[in-house]
């Protein structure tokens, strides 16, 4: 990694028509040597994907780089319903519920055009801009009106 005096995160950049599990190596190694700088240790955390990454290859890159692969089983990966059951019995179920509450809040954001695309300097404006989405969010479900 190159350091221009600022580092947001690792990124690995690649054509469009390249699935993600593709460069779930180049990235998983990018984040690894990244934390590793910053003095936060991620071996035994874990690493909450989606079924899309559901393959023995990813769960063994994900294995070697010391974390626990919490991957929501493929369905479509399976021909039999004891491996699928199998797989279900292998996955932290309550671990991936918590990855779907952060997608989940993710997708509220998008909703809101001021959140994605924020021209705001200020950190106090962006974090009120994003509590009144918050708020908003919560109203219309608490009291059910869309």
């Amino acid at each position: 990694m190159e350091n221009h005096g600022f580092v947001i995160g690792p990124v690995c950049v690649k054509p469009v028509n390249r699935n993600d599990s593709v460069i779930l190596p180049e990235t998983l190694t990018g984040l690894v040597a990244f934390t590793a700088e910053m003095d936060i240790p991620l071996v035994g955390k874990a690493l909450t994907l989606d079924s899309g990454f559901d393959a023995i290859e990813n769960k063994k890159v994900i294995q070697a780089a010391g974390l626990k692969p919490v991957i929501y089983p493929n369905r479509r990966n399976t021909k039999t319903p004891i491996v699928l059951a199998r797989k279900f019995r292998l996955c932290d179920r309550e671990l991936y519920k918590a990855r779907y509450k952060v997608e989940r809040t993710f997708g509220w954001q998008d909703t809101y055009r001021r959140l994605v695309v924020s021209f705001d300097r200020k950190k106090a404006i962006r974090t009120g801009w994003r509590n009144l989405a918050y708020a908003m969010v919560n109203f219309r479900v608490t009291f059910n009106t869309t």
